[in-house]
């Protein structure tokens, strides 16, 4: 469990991508096997120049048909961000070749690509090409240094990874047997939401290269089921947001599909038509004014107004409405659905939907 924050305020720490955990322990494993020592602590030099410190936890030698072998690990530390790999044991199994340069493998809890759209082809180990670049020019640095004329094997791994992925989309985007090795820069950014928003542009990759036309956008596991009932989708068409709504539209303006269908719940879709394109309770909330102003719009009056503006939640005041024989739900999925109109290309239709929190529909429009 996620431990719990002070009241103190103060500045937020970054952490370390999984792919700068792999570069460390690559570098430990060479030094282990081509300079017969015993790393506690490596220098890894990152994307944009920037040298970090990384603690190794253990480094041992390891039978392997192939050639010399050795075995680190580190422990990926994500800083204040809630990653779900924070804490987990990364590891490298590095075997040296006779064949010059670097290639790569998927150990134990590092997934593999099984659907086209991704970076990497089909068949390929998920571990991206920034961390694949960074543990190269490592490696063939090293071996310059030394002199070392072969070449490298470097099989990524973490200790509980194919648990760990049940946790992230990675079995949608059609990655399967553990995580990504994931980073484009090194450094992990507390709450900068950059893995999930990947994940979201990864999903729409994956549907269009596979095909699908139509998409849907859900915030949650109700909405999804909903969206998924209503249209028989198939799932690599199902796009989990949650509240990065705002993330969906913009990279749909650059990557377009003929047909989106956003869905979520009555009080996300409420935030969304109010003019939010994240929809976390961080950074929006529900505005009861605006709702109120919907509803008078639509032949409320100034006792169900007030009503609403006292309400303590979107239910409530969903409730309130159509006792009232006032479908806030569909005007506030109309409203959506201008508001997603306006960002889209206009060759994209769209339609939205809310619903209930029993996971049924409320309103639609489109």
């Amino acid at each position: 469990m996620w431990p719990e924050s002070t009241e103190q305020t103060r500045p937020l720490r970054s952490g370390l991508t999984t792919g700068c955990c792999a570069t460390a322990c690559s570098i430990a494993a060479a030094n282990f096997l081509l300079k017969e020592t015993l790393s506690k602590r490596v220098s890894v030099k990152l994307p944009g120049g920037k040298l970090v410190f990384l603690d190794i936890v253990s480094t041992d030698l390891v039978s392997h048909k192939g050639g010399a072998s050795a075995r680190s690990v580190t422990i990926k530390d994500a800083g204040d961000d809630p990653d779900v790999t924070h804490g987990a044991k990364v590891y490298v199994v590095l075997t040296l070749q006779a064949k010059e340069g670097v290639s790569f493998k998927a150990a134990e809890g590092v997934g593999t690509v099984t659907r086209a759209g991704l970076v990497l082809a089909v068949g390929e180990p998920a571990i991206n090409p920034v961390p694949r670049k960074m543990i190269t020019e490592h490696l063939l640095a090293l071996a310059d240094e030394l002199n070392y004329q072969g070449g490298f094997e470097v099989a990524v791994g973490v200790e509980q990874g194919e648990k760990l992925a049940l946790k992230t989309m990675n079995g949608r985007l059609g990655i399967l047997g553990g995580l990504s090795i994931l980073g484009t820069t090194g450094i992990v950014r507390p709450f900068s939401c950059s893995a999930y928003i990947a994940s979201i542009h990864q999903g729409i990759d994956v549907a269009k290269a596979n095909g699908f036309t139509h998409i849907a956008a859900t915030t949650g596991s109700s909405s999804e089921k909903f969206i998924t009932e209503f249209y028989h989708l198939n799932d690599m068409a199902l796009i989990e947001m949650g509240d990065f709504v705002g993330a969906v539209l913009k990279y749909l303006k650059r990557v377009p599909v003929n047909k989106l269908s956003i869905a979520g719940g009555f009080g996300k879709m409420s935030k969304f038509a109010a003019g939010n394109l994240d929809l976390h309770s961080a950074k929006s909330a529900i505005d009861f004014d605006f709702l109120a102003s919907l509803a008078v719009a639509a032949g409320a009056d100034k006792h169900l107004e007030n009503k609403i503006k006292q309400c303590n939640t979107s239910i409530e005041v969903l409730q309130h409405c159509l006792l009232e024989n006032i479908n806030l739900a569909d005007i506030v999925c109309e409203r959506a659905l201008e508001k997603a109109k306006n960002i889209l290309p206009a060759t994209i239709q769209v339609d939205t939907f809310a619903v209930d929190r029993q996971g049924k529909l409320a309103g639609q429009a489109g």
